[in-house]
């Protein structure tokens, strides 16, 4: 169990080293400009290793995405009895919003992401990749947890505006200079707005149609 605890540490800490190393060569020489090499060589590992912690470049910026994807995920699996989908899927975002305040913002990897965005096909095309992968495990963890009461398809439209209002107020948040508190304010505010309960009701059935 401690040496497991040690190994674990020690990933963290090159995990962390590398994001550094990138985002200092990204800002020094530029996104594209910047090799895969040079950012394993900045932070002392060797190319296989950071391909071990990342598939590609991109997803260096993306940052925790599957780490935010695995919260999601455990809230819907946590899901117990008498909990309404607006409090489950609430608590899926919030827990999301806060992986993202936890990680992303502190390292100023949200802000770098919002700023490559805009310019960088590559990065949108990765986070995009990322973002409907991310959707549809959770459309169908959340239509597996309760497929009595939540088709497919509202399974699909409830995830929806949850990840497009949290992905939407954090790039405006961060454009706009707000500091992480502001930030982690706008992102719990999205949420509500998102799944208010009368919408996330409307969704909600009391009988399953045939085909589901």
């Amino acid at each position: 169990m401690v040496e497991t605890g040690r190994r674990e540490r020690k990933k963290q800490r090159t995990h962390q080293a590398l994001v550094n190393a990138a985002m200092r060569l990204f800002e020094r020489k530029g996104f594209e400009q910047t090799l895969v090499t040079e950012i394993a060589d900045a932070a002392d590992v060797s190319e296989r290793t950071f391909y071990l912690h990342f598939p590609t470049k991109e997803d260096v910026v993306i940052g925790t995405a599957q780490a935010r994807l695995d919260a999601g995920l455990r809230a819907i699996a946590e899901w117990e009895p008498g909990q309404t989908v607006a409090e489950v899927l609430g608590r899926a975002g919030r827990l999301i919003a806060e992986e993202t305040w936890r990680s992303d913002l502190p390292s100023g990897l949200a802000e770098l992401r919002v700023r490559l965005l805009a310019t960088t096909p590559s990065v949108q095309a990765r986070l995009v990749q990322r973002l409907m992968r991310t959707q549809g495990e959770l459309i169908e963890a959340l239509h597996r947890a309760a497929p009595e009461s939540v088709r497919r398809v509202d399974a699909a439209a409830l995830v929806g505006a949850l990840l497009g209002a949290l992905n939407a107020a954090a790039i405006v948040s961060v454009e706009q200079g707000d500091d992480p508190e502001r930030i982690r304010a706008a992102l719990h505010r999205a949420i509500d707005l998102a799944l208010r309960p009368e919408l996330v009701a409307a969704a909600v059935r009391q009988e399953e149609p045939a085909g589901g």
